[in-house]
């Protein structure tokens, strides 16, 4: 799970609505989730007998300010354990747009699926107020600092980091049916799934 705009949200309505086992994970950093219980162990028996007892938990270690960072145990290991292992692969400062530097995302290497979020709630807005590291969506796009994000420029952004299997745009409410599709056609039209959805639980 890479991007912005509510991915931590996602994870845990997918570990709510997913079939069989759940992992929640990071391989940058991510606070616990409240009411999942937390694993912080590099024995791999311990996780299986915590799925069996949970079904879904969140695994990491320790890090500054109550957060945790990747899990001792590696991803592939994980994966051998559970039905589903979901990353948060990095973060975006609570914007709900963003550009990635040439170190982000953490993707781990036997990833199946990546999938980008977008806050829907940054378009309208200038760049320099709305998406992470802007200069960078700048440089991918043409866009100028000052300039409005539009649903295509997004979608250009996303489109020329070639990191996304899947993009969610969450936050639909917040926006036409016509920006919407807009966005969705853009990231079709380059072959890449585009979802627009409310992560709100009133809005789904």
């Amino acid at each position: 799970m890479i991007g912005s705009g509510g991915k931590t949200t996602l994870l845990r309505i997918l570990a709510e609505e997913l079939s069989g086992t759940v992992i929640l994970t990071t391989s940058t950093h991510i606070l616990p989730f409240a009411g999942i219980p937390l694993l912080e162990t590099d024995d791999i028996d311990q996780v299986r007998r915590a799925l069996a007892l949970h079904r879904v938990i969140c695994m990491g270690t320790p890090a500054a300010e109550g957060k945790l960072t990747a899990p001792a145990l590696p991803f592939s290991v994980l994966a051998n354990a559970a039905d589903h292992v979901i990353v948060e692969a990095d973060g975006s400062k609570q914007l709900p747009l963003k550009a990635h530097a040439s170190h982000e995302p953490v993707i781990p290497e036997n990833t199946r699926n990546t999938v980008c979020v977008v806050g829907a709630s940054g378009f309208g807005k200038p760049v320099e107020q709305t998406v992470h590291r802007p200069e960078l969506f700048c440089a991918r796009t043409g866009a100028h600092m000052s300039g409005i994000v539009t649903p295509e420029l997004a979608a250009q952004g996303i489109i020329a980091e070639h990191s996304a299997d899947i993009v969610v745009l969450n936050q639909a409410e917040t926006i036409s049916p016509a920006a919407a599709k807009s966005f969705a056609d853009t990231l079709q039209n380059a072959n890449i799934t585009a979802i627009c959805t409310s992560l709100m639980q009133d809005k789904r």
